[in-house]
């Protein structure tokens, strides 16, 4: 929340920092715009995870799925995230929606997007699997391997309980991580271009919680992406599907509560120091509220009245009477900023 000094009134007004103008360029893009990039950017996250996951172990060379899926979500993040936000991830959404940065209203067309992309990008490969001579009977077994489980269907055997774990704490990590580096708090405006350091950040913090979820589950973390899988894998695959979407799920609501708090006590830091700061500003920086003069033109023509953005303050510091406008000390209507 930041506070400006206005020369030509003689007064501060405080103008919260979410109603600002998007970082964008001015560009509004609207309810299917949003929701195509987020498919378009799960189509990439998967289709580049999954192939590599797939035809690197073919080739037996090349990067490794972790971090091509890494590479692959700070890629999309880069360049759709101006768009939408960049989460290609139920569990983001979902985290995001609790942390207040994302309106609620698109939690569920954003993640039906995800999840079309996703399964669209699998679909594909599924396609050119089949139609190899040698292998194409095998694709169900092929797509198995890149499927999660947990149990015998673990990679290293290990129980759901511990699957449970990790895959619920991988998920809180990487939604605190976006958090943060998508923190409207660091930039203007609620729905801000995410900074290609902040892509980077969440890229690589997605491979390397892959790296160390791949002995576990062999990577979740993603609803979307386990979905996708599963669907054109063996019959257990979608019989341990639910972990792999509550467990993410519950991680994502327990960062986004934390940031939702942390927000809460920042934006009342920020009330306080800016009533503070009106209060002991000095005449240079602003002019201080003082208690209306008779209406007399010819002698206050020079006069300057406060003004102050209601939306910036407080719940219990809006006017008793609810009109919504700031009121002088002697009663008379003020003037909204």
């Amino acid at each position: 929340m930041s506070s400006e000094s206005l020369p030509l009134s003689g007064a501060r007004a405080v103008v919260p920092a979410r109603d600002a103008a998007p970082a964008n360029g001015g560009y509004n893009y609207g309810f299917v715009g949003r929701t195509v990039a987020e498919a378009i950017g799960s189509f990439l996250l998967l289709f580049v995870g999954i192939g590599i996951a797939i035809f690197g172990n073919t080739a037996g060379g090349g990067i490794g799925s972790p971090l091509a899926f890494g590479l692959a979500l700070a890629g999309a993040m880069a360049a759709f995230g101006f768009i939408s936000g960049g989460h290609f991830n139920p569990a983001i959404t979902l985290g995001s929606a609790v942390a207040g940065r994302t309106a609620w209203k698109f939690v569920l067309p954003y993640i039906l997007a995800q999840l079309v992309g996703a399964v669209l990008g699998v679909a594909i490969l599924w396609v050119v699997i089949t139609g190899h001579d040698q292998i194409g009977e095998q694709a169900r077994q092929f797509l198995s391997g890149t499927a999660n489980g947990y149990g015998e269907h673990s990679t290293n055997l290990f129980p759901l309980p511990s699957a449970l774990l990790m895959e619920v704490v991988g998920a809180a990590l990487l939604t605190a991580v976006f958090l943060g580096a998508a923190s409207r708090k660091a930039g203007t405006g609620s729905r801000k271009s995410l900074a290609v350091s902040g892509a980077f950040a969440v890229g690589v913090t997605y491979a390397v919680l892959l790296t160390v979820l791949v002995p576990v589950t062999n990577g979740g973390i993603n609803p979307a992406r386990s979905t996708a899988v599963a669907i054109f894998s063996e019959g257990w695959a979608l019989e341990q599907l639910w972990l792999f979407w509550v467990a993410p799920l519950l991680g994502a609501v327990i960062a986004g509560l934390i940031f939702r708090s942390v927000d809460m006590t920042i934006d009342a830091h920020s009330n306080n120091a800016a009533a503070a700061l009106d209060e002991d500003a000095d005449d240079t920086d602003t002019v201080k509220p003082v208690a209306a003069k008779p209406a007399n033109p010819a002698s206050d023509a020079g006069s300057t009245t406060p003004v102050v953005d209601e939306e910036a303050r407080g719940f219990f510091d809006k006017p008793a009477d609810g009109t919504g406008t700031t009121r002088p000390e002697d009663g008379t209507p003020g003037n909204r900023a």
